[in-house]
């Protein structure tokens, strides 16, 4: 079950994100405490997979292992979050600044455990370059058809992305438990 994203009170504040980050990383690590190696690995069934950003053709129904979902949610999140700092900052930059780590390099439980607890760490630290009061006048049009994104809304943006991957995660890991019980 997704996790509720909605602001405490009419507003959010960088007490919120950071409670809700915490929250959604501790909830990716629960749902990988059972996890063998192979599980990480394991390709999972997702007659579903479209990755409509794919760079090559070939990979675009492509199903993500455990450790590639890993990768693209926090690389994501850390994007999001980033970007948000620039934004509170008062800094509109157009583009992205993304970084993901080639997914094929992650084949451990305890990789992905550490690239959650280093994504966490990354998020955390990037609240810390929020100025007092944040700039929430500067906005950023991520994509032409929708509406300019503020800090707030461009950091929740990468939780949200997080929260679209949870179950995702949850069901390449009860594959792995399935077919290790079969």
């Amino acid at each position: 079950m997704p996790l509720d994203l909605t602001p405490a009170g009419e507003a959010w504040t960088p007490a919120d994100l950071r409670r809700l980050t915490e929250t959604m990383v501790q909830a990716m690590q629960a749902a990988i405490a059972d996890c063998t190696d192979a599980d990480v690995t394991l390709v999972p069934d997702d007659p579903q997979a479209n990755d409509t950003y794919a760079s090559d053709p070939s990979v675009v129904n492509l199903a993500w292992t455990l450790g590639h979902v890993i990768v693209h949610t926090t690389a994501s999140a850390e994007e999001a979050a980033f970007a948000a700092a620039e934004l509170a900052r008062g800094v509109e930059r157009p583009g992205r600044t993304r970084y993901e780590l080639p997914w094929e390099t992650i084949t451990t439980v305890a990789q992905c455990r550490a690239r959650l607890e280093e994504s966490l760490r990354m998020r955390l630290a990037s609240l810390e370059l929020w100025p007092d009061p944040p700039h929430l006048e500067t906005a950023f049009r991520y994509r032409p058809e929708r509406p300019p994104l503020n800090a707030y809304e461009r950091f929740v943006g990468g939780l949200r992305h997080d929260n679209s991957h949870i179950d995702q995660i949850r069901q390449i890991v009860q594959q792995g438990q399935e077919r290790r019980a079969a």
